[in-house]
């Protein structure tokens, strides 16, 4: 079976951490007799053909070098809304993303499409569906879901690409409750993303540290880093925050915060890193803490279970798919700075329940989120698609 993956984010080169989750769906497809190739944006430096893991991967221009800015960076949203020229480099990856999937599909003889984000990947399938029958699977990552809630033409557009689509998943429970609260219709199946079991696992013995926290994620206000600072200028321990991130958006504000908050000495600013670097960085951490709101899924909660750490977090969107409050982590009502900071004082002062929960952590994250449990559920959908079985 030939499957071609559209996608806005995809890693640009060995260990790049920017929708690693999709090529390591890709390759852990391979196991099920799938092959698979990727359509993804050009960006500055990238090759138009590569070969990642084996994937191979084209990569198409949309726009004159100077203004393909709004793919791989964080800030589409940021752009598109902000300016023509935004807006103009979206109409040009859109158009120039059905051309290659357009070719692509004659080409390689491809089965079925996967889309990756409903827009644009979705809507561009959904055109060459209408062109040339071949059948797509759309998969909906957050954001796209996020930002279009109560906005009439987006869900107008959402439904569109949903109808059209013979199989539509969500990567957590509280997304498909919002695609269906968009269109009922959609009924989307509830898959994650797969994880790496054996790169992120635990730590010897004496690599990890004590009281110290790990904050992982793009500097948004969605995200809540100043939820994290404000905790920490609450709690009783005095403990040490990673944040790794840093850089790949405006996060002057929140520098200036935690220097206000008497915690600059405190915090520790990494840029994004690989994920072998991220592996070695969940294993040293005490515990991971995800203040974010409406998160789609949440794979740094998965990544971190895997590396045997417990997690704290904000029980919002996706992330009681993967932190069980009590069992693999602890949830704590969503803005609530203080309850957050005692959580974590509970957690660091407990190294027994951080055990607990690391172990029962790692257990429930292999079952749910490794490889071959999530490659085995994509390659049956696919399956189904192609034999004309509804998923709904």
């Amino acid at each position: 079976m030939r499957v071609l993956f559209l996608a806005h984010a995809y890693p640009r080169f060995d260990g790049d951490p920017v929708g690693s989750f999709i090529l390591r769906l890709a390759v852990s497809l391979r196991d099920q007799g799938i092959a698979v190739s990727t359509l993804a944006p050009s960006g500055p430096g990238l090759a138009t053909d590569d070969v990642i893991e084996g994937i191979p991967t084209h990569r198409y221009r949309y726009a004159p070098r100077r203004l393909e800015t709004i793919a791989y960076t964080g800030t589409m949203g940021q752009q598109v809304r902000g300016s023509w020229a935004g807006r103009a480099s979206l109409m040009g990856l859109i158009a120039s993303s059905f051309a290659a999937a357009s070719r692509a599909v004659r080409r390689d003889r491809i089965d079925v499409i996967h889309a990756h984000w409903w827009f644009p990947g979705g809507l561009v399938a959904a055109v060459v569906r209408k062109t040339m029958g071949t059948p797509f699977v759309t998969t909906l990552h957050g954001s796209d879901i996020r930002l279009i809630e109560g906005t009439p033409a987006g869900e107008k557009l959402f439904r569109f690409v949903s109808r059209q689509s013979a199989a539509t998943t969500a990567v957590s429970s509280w997304l498909a409750e919002g695609a269906c609260r968009i269109d009922p219709a959609s009924a989307p199946v509830v898959v994650p993303m797969p994880v790496i079991s054996t790169l992120f696992r635990p730590p010897a013995e004496g690599e990890r540290r004590r009281d110290r926290l790990l904050f992982v994620g793009k500097l948004t206000e969605q995200k809540g880093l100043h939820h994290l600072l404000r905790a920490m200028s609450m709690m009783c321990a005095s403990a040490t925050l990673d944040v790794v991130g840093a850089g790949r958006v405006d996060d002057a504000h929140l520098k200036r915060m935690a220097s206000e908050l008497g915690l600059a000495d405190r915090v520790n600013w990494l840029p994004l890193l690989s994920q072998t670097d991220l592996a070695d960085v969940y294993r040293r951490a005490t515990v991971l803490v995800i203040p974010a709101r409406d998160e789609g899924l949440g794979l740094t909660a998965v990544e971190a279970l895997l590396s045997e750490t417990p997690v704290v977090a904000f029980a919002s969107g996706g992330i009681p798919d993967i932190i069980l409050d009590g069992k693999t982590g602890l949830l704590v009502p969503v803005g609530d700075e203080a309850l957050l900071a005692g959580a974590l004082d509970r957690l660091l002062a407990d190294p027994e329940l951080q055990r607990r929960f690391g172990r029962d952590g790692r257990s429930y994250a292999v079952r749910t989120f490794g490889t071959e449990a999530v490659a085995e559920r994509y390659a049956r959908l696919y399956r189904g698609v192609l034999a004309g079985e509804s998923p709904r």
